[in-house]
């Protein structure tokens, strides 16, 4: 008789000394109670990644079909475009739209193998693994985001290779053990392609893992649309912010790194949303964001007085 179940009989008895009526109060085994804890504590794990709220998305094209399609036969997919264009929402959109959950990593240049698929932590008790994001969405079934991957190494990213390819697994080396893809997992990643160089850029033996869609900015009523419905400004506000990101996209890479983004948009409307004054709410969140050239501020501060 170990530990657990000595102390059990031994509150039992206590409580019948107590109360005799607790004597016919039927008992719960300690093997059922064990069981039950794990099962419940198991199907919480993925709680905190679900979607409760649609999140508001505007098809472009066939981008929504087309995922669902790929999502069907859990193809890993590539999504490519400039910063700010909507990329990110697409995929909470979808994972919403499919209930799944949605475990979203935000790459970056420090960032291990082990801060994707997991490590060995010390605690009271000891010695205990902890599942990193990507395992964690292969094990319970989640669709994995790995926003911007190319800023992540490429010996971290070869990681994922044995998860986007008929195997569907996930080796955990330092644990000696290997996940198999639960049914309802995918892997999406998204980068800029603009930023690509040669130290920046994935391998093709990586790229030709996924499926791919473009994104890009969207055209000039859609886009104004986006903005009116996300900021809450009228649509004749939306359209002239519109027309100052477009005259500024013109100037990326004739003294801009990258033009105004549909996200961009979205802040400085809502502060005009808020009262802010217009050529302060674009000055604040369209120009001095994204440059320190002072020409440039000028150029982009006469296109703002052009429609304010």
């Amino acid at each position: 008789m170990n530990t657990l179940t000595r102390r059990l009989y031994a509150a039992r008895a206590q409580a019948a000394a107590i109360n005799p009526s607790a004597r016919a109060a039927p008992a719960t085994s300690v093997a059922t109670a064990a069981a039950v804890a794990p099962a419940s504590a198991a199907g919480d794990v993925l709680a905190s990644y679900r979607i409760r709220r649609e999140p508001y998305w505007r098809p472009v094209a066939d981008e929504v079909a087309l995922y669902e399609a790929a999502y069907a036969v859990r193809l890993p997919m590539m999504l490519k475009g400039p910063t700010g264009c909507g990329k990110t929402r697409f995929v909470e959109y979808m994972a919403w739209r499919l209930g799944k959950p949605l475990i979203t990593v935000a790459c970056h240049e420090d960032m291990t193998a082990s801060d994707l698929v997991g490590r060995f932590l010390l605690d009271a008790q000891g010695t205990r693994w902890q599942d990193g994001p990507l395992a964690l969405a292969a094990r319970h079934g989640a669709i994995c985001y790995l926003d911007e991957v190319v800023e992540a190494r490429q010996d971290t990213t070869v990681v994922i290779h044995p998860l986007t390819d008929k195997r569907r697994m996930l080796p955990l080396e330092k644990k000696g053990e290997v996940i198999e893809a639960h049914p309802d997992f995918q892997l999406v990643i998204s980068f800029n392609p603009g930023y690509q160089s040669l130290m920046k850029d994935l391998k093709q033996s990586t790229k030709q893992r996924f499926g791919a869609l473009d994104f890009d900015y969207p055209e000039h009523e859609v886009e104004a649309e986006i903005v009116a419905h996300e900021s809450g400004v009228d649509r004749e506000t939306a359209s002239k912010l519109v027309h100052i990101a477009e005259r500024a996209r013109n100037l990326k890479g004739h003294g801009l790194d990258e033009g105004i983004s549909t996200r961009m948009l979205i802040h400085a409307a809502s502060l005009m949303a808020q009262g802010v004054a217009a050529l302060a709410a674009c000055r604040m969140a369209l120009v001095r964001p994204i440059t320190d050239d002072p020409d440039m501020r000028d150029a982009l501060d006469a296109a703002v007085t052009t429609y304010f």
